[in-house]
This record gives structure tokens, sequence and C-alpha cells, in this order.
């Protein structure tokens, strides 16, 4: 028996156990009589293939994607995906552009759902990409508490300018976080690629908690369309919060 892999498994049987709270490394250490510096190259790995999710130093450790992706299980981020699920499938048929929706995760943006076009000419996105780089992480990022902002940006760093121009400093950075929260919207421009990505907040509980996002070629993104991708975006991304309300007024009553 490889000794490493059972121990690895033994977490993950431990944080399976109750899916809806965090461990923290100490507690696994704990439980499972492991050194804590095993355990915690061991967490390190399993986060990195996503079978883990880091929440926080303080917060710890609970099941990732990956972990439900192995059954097909739903229950991660379900609530979520089927609200958006066939609201996305609308926006997508409406403006012919391929959506996505994204959430932070082990500090990038996940895509937890996309649907795509069938445009001739698309843009493609990986699942997980730096979160400076995407509309969808600079949205998230900025609906964070000053405290996660804080943390994020010491592990992260400044983004780079050839990444966002109007960030290169912590002073810019921190200025424009401040206006994608006030305006509750974000449109990115890739001047290599030519590539506008739009996002828009999905709240529950008056806190974002993922972004709905539409990208396309810039040659797709002139004139009367700006404003039409733009409301139809703000739309989709504000009927899924309202979904997401309903869905959890119906589950307590």
């Amino acid at each position: 028996m490889v000794l490493v892999i059972i121990k690895a498994l033994d977490i993950l049987e431990l944080v399976a156990q109750d899916q809806e709270r965090a461990y923290t490394l100490t507690e696994i250490s704990e439980r499972l009589d492991l050194n804590q510096a095993t355990c915690a190259n061991i967490l390190k790995t399993l986060v990195s293939k996503n079978y883990i999710e880091h929440l926080g130093r303080k917060k710890g450790y609970k099941l990732g994607p990956m972990a439900f992706n192995l059954t097909n299980n739903l229950s991660y981020n379900q609530s979520l995906i089927l609200s958006a699920k066939d609201v996305m499938e609308e926006l997508t048929l409406q403006l012919n552009e391929t959506s996505l929706l994204g959430i932070l995760r082990n500090q990038k943006r996940y895509i937890l759902h996309i649907v795509h076009s069938d445009q001739d000419l698309q843009v493609r996105s990986r699942t997980e990409r730096n979160v400076y780089e995407t509309a969808t992480g600079r949205l998230l990022l900025a609906n964070l508490t000053p405290k996660e902002q804080e943390n994020f940006i010491q592990a992260n760093g400044i983004p780079p300018a050839d990444t966002w121009k109007e960030a290169a400093n912590r002073p810019e950075l921190e200025e424009a976080l401040t206006k994608i929260k006030a305006e509750g919207f974000v449109i990115t421009l890739d001047s290599v690629k030519h590539v506008v990505g739009l996002a828009a907040p999905i709240r529950k509980d008056n806190k974002v908690i993922a972004a709905l996002s539409i990208f396309l070629p810039e040659s797709r993104y002139s004139g009367a369309r700006k404003k039409l991708l733009a409301q139809s975006l703000k739309e989709a991304a504000d009927k899924i919060s309202i979904r997401l309300h309903q869905a959890q007024t119906s589950s307590t009553n």
C-alpha cells in the first residue's frame, strides 16, 4: 500500500462527513493522527487538484468541485447552478455570445457553468484563470471584505501593468476595486487577444457570491450592441439573484 495515498483518502473521507462545514488544519491532523506538516503538504496537493477547497487560513478546508465531479454530484453549488443554467441558455440564445458563471476558488476565477454560442469565431476560456485577468475575477475581488481583499493582495501581489494597466500599483488597485463595487459592473478589454469581457454580480442575502459574464471578440463589441450586451447581462444576473432568493425562501417555509 502507498501510505501517502491512504492518508490523502483519509482526509477526503473526513472532510466529506459534513459537506457544509470547513475543517481546520489542526482539526484534520489531530483527528487523523497525522503530523501537521505532512497533513499540510497533502492538503496543498488536494487543493491544487481541486479535490479540496481552501477557504482561508482561519476558515479551513472543505470538499472541492472535483470531489463532487467524480460522482456527478450536483450538490456543489447546486442551487446556484440550477438557478443560473436556463437563464444563461436564454442569454446566449438572445445574444449568440458565450456566457459563463464564475466564482472565486483557491484564489483563482473558477468557471462553474458555461454556455457556448454557435458563432464561427468564438473565444475560449480556461476553467481557472488569474483573477486580475478576467471581468468576473475583478468583480468578485471588488466585492470581498476589506480583510479578504488584503489577504488576496498579500498572496498574489499587484497586477502587472500588461494585465491591468489601470491598477498597476496599490493605490490604483484600491481605487479600481472601489469603483467596480460601486458600479456593480465590469468591462475588460484584452488588447493583445482583442477580447472583451463583461461581468455583472449575482447576489444572495445581499452578498455577491458569483459573477455572470459574457465574453466575445472585440470586433463584435461596437455601436448600439454595447448597450444591448450590458443591459441583457445585468437583467440575467438580477434574474438569477431573484431565483436564489426565492429558492432560499421556499426551502425555509
